[in-house]
Formats: structure tokens, sequence, C-alpha cells
């Protein structure tokens, strides 16, 4: 943790501010271990591991720990990186480009292993601070340490620890997964200043039938409930045929014959998917699999997030045809 963090938490009970009591182990710039103490109500919070650690998983809602504790086994598992990601995530994250984080302070909801702080750090922005609630936090932090505008900050995103200090927040593929996915994003809302931008990609209802008919309940019954290490072994199976149907057949009939191709099921995203190599392509698999929790919203339901929350100037962008990007101004 970098003392300059200090200047955007603020306690999650009661909003206080957040003063280092106590830096008990530093490497060069990072404060290892230590204790931070709320001014207005005295509440202690430790660093442990070089991460902030305002959430304690033993006290909190069991469909949370779940949550966290099974993706945060992922981020620490699948902690590669891949030379699309930068195109991936732009494409969540639409009509935002590179140019679009410079100077500003950023908030990410929902980090996972890092790699969108760090890339939102090397594309200039002011400070970004990357929040998550489960173990993913320790690979993020890995990833990030070096760099100086770069945070990670471990708790839970209907707590935020933070000031209303951000110039843009975002979240990628992560409030579908939480208990109360509009709820979430306008707690993430609540710390963008005002004349701020916010960014959200979920899951779409939309083209999803099959998904929420035949896969939720092997998900919700079965492979969510597995241990992690036996699920990363059988989701290898589901990979394989992922793997071998999306690189011998949809991307070649895409180069071949995008106007035929597109009338083949669920192209789009399987066209996309066959872009990525074999581990990325079963990290995919296995986060769907592992997933406790997951929500496939209706673009008017969406539509209405961003009303209740006041924004201006909204986009909502149908992506792969089967999800939904959302942009708008606080």
């Amino acid at each position: 943790m970098k003392e300059k963090l200090l200047d955007l938490l603020a306690c999650p009970t009661c909003g206080g501010d957040i003063l280092l009591a106590d830096a008990g182990k530093y490497d060069d710039k990072e404060i290892i271990e230590g204790v931070l103490t709320c001014k207005k109500c005295d509440r202690e919070y430790k660093v442990v591991r070089g991460v902030p650690r305002f959430a304690d998983l033993g006290k909190i809602e069991a469909d949370k720990a779940e949550t966290a504790e099974n993706f945060g086994w992922q981020w620490t598992h699948f902690t590669q990186e891949d030379t699309k990601y930068h195109e991936q995530f732009l494409g969540w994250l639409q009509p935002v480009k590179p140019e679009f984080f410079k100077d500003k302070i950023v908030l990410e909801g929902g980090c996972g292993k890092g790699r969108h702080t760090k890339l939102a750090a090397e594309w200039g922005a002011k400070e970004v601070i990357g929040i998550d609630l489960g173990d993913g936090v320790e690979s993020a932090f890995a990833l990030t340490r070096d760099l100086p505008n770069a945070h990670i900050v471990q708790c839970d995103i209907f707590k935020l620890p933070l000031k209303r200090a951000f110039d843009y927040a975002f979240s990628v593929g992560v409030l579908h997964h939480t208990p109360d996915p509009k709820k979430a994003f306008v707690s993430l809302a609540s710390k963008v200043k005002k004349g701020g931008h916010i960014s959200a990609w979920i899951y779409g209802a939309e083209n999803n039938e099959w998904i929420t008919k035949y896969v939720n309940p092997i998900r919700e019954g079965f492979t969510s409930k597995m241990s992690q290490p036996m699920l990363y072994q059988l989701s290898k199976l589901p990979t394989l045929s992922l793997f071998l149907t999306t690189k011998l057949v949809y991307r070649p009939a895409n180069i071949a014959a995008r106007g035929a191709a597109k009338h083949l099921f669920y192209n789009d995203y399987l066209n996309h998917l066959g872009t990525f190599g074999w581990r990325e392509q079963h990290n995919i698999v296995f986060d769907h699999l592992v997933a406790p929790t997951a929500f496939y919203i209706s673009k008017e339901e969406f539509e209405d997030w961003w009303k209740d929350i006041g924004a201006e100037d909204i986009e909502i962008i149908w992506h792969n045809r089967n999800s939904w990007c959302g942009f708008g101004r606080l």
C-alpha cells in the first residue's frame, strides 16, 4: 500500500478519514504490514501483504463469501496475461478509449487479478484503485505494485471504504455475480464526483436463454459447489470442445465467408473467443462454471439502473450479441 492512497480512503462504517496508525513493515515505497485507523470512530483495519483489508470473509454474508472464495482461487491460479486483453477490455468499456483515462482518478469495481487496473494505470490515470473481496487481491497487488499510480484494496463493493473523489468508475463482469447487481452498481456510482463518468459491462438476458435454461442449473447445483482444484481439471473437457470448435469452425468460417458465418449459433461471441489461446479459453470456461451467483440482465432493466443514479449522456451498447455495455455521466 502506498501512503498516498490514504487521501482516497474513508471508513466503510462511518465515513471518517483513514489514518496510518502503524507502518510495521515497508518495502521500498510500499507499506507491506501495518495498521490503519479511522479518525472518527477509531476502528482499525490491517494492511496485510501490501493490501489494506476492509473485509473479513469470516464475518460477511455466506453468498458473498462463497463467491469471493471461488473467484479468489481462480485469480490466484489463472495469472497469465494475454495480448488480447487490451482489445477485449476496450470492447467491454465501449465507447471509452485509452486516452479517456489520462489524468483521472479511477475506481475499478472488482479487479480480479488486476489486469484492467494495470491497463488503466498504463493508460495515464492519475490514480487507479482496484477493489475486490477475494484472495485475487494477492495476484492483483503482485501485478501492479511497481506502478506508482495503482492501488489494490480488499473490501466489499456494497461497503466501499472510499471517498466520493473519483472521476471515473468502471466494473467489468462483476456486478452480475453479486447478490444484488443493481445495488452494487449504485454503490460504485456513489463514489463518482458530479460530472464524472461510469461504465459497466454485464451479462445480457437476451440471446442467453440457453445458458439460463441448461447451463445455470449445472453451475448452481454442481460445478460451483465442487472444490476449485477438481473443477480446474474437469473444466478442461468443455474447454477442449470449445477450443476445437472456435479454432476449426468459427474462426475459419468468419475469415472465409463472414456473411454466411453470421448465421452460425452464437457466432459473434464464439468467433471472438477463437482469437484466444488455450489458457485464456480455459479461464473463461472455468469462470462460467465456478460462480455461485450469476444474473442475466435485460436491456430494459439495465437502462433503469442508469436512470436511478441520474446519469446523463447514457450509451447502452449490445456487445457480441450476448451482453450489455453501459456508459454515462453523473
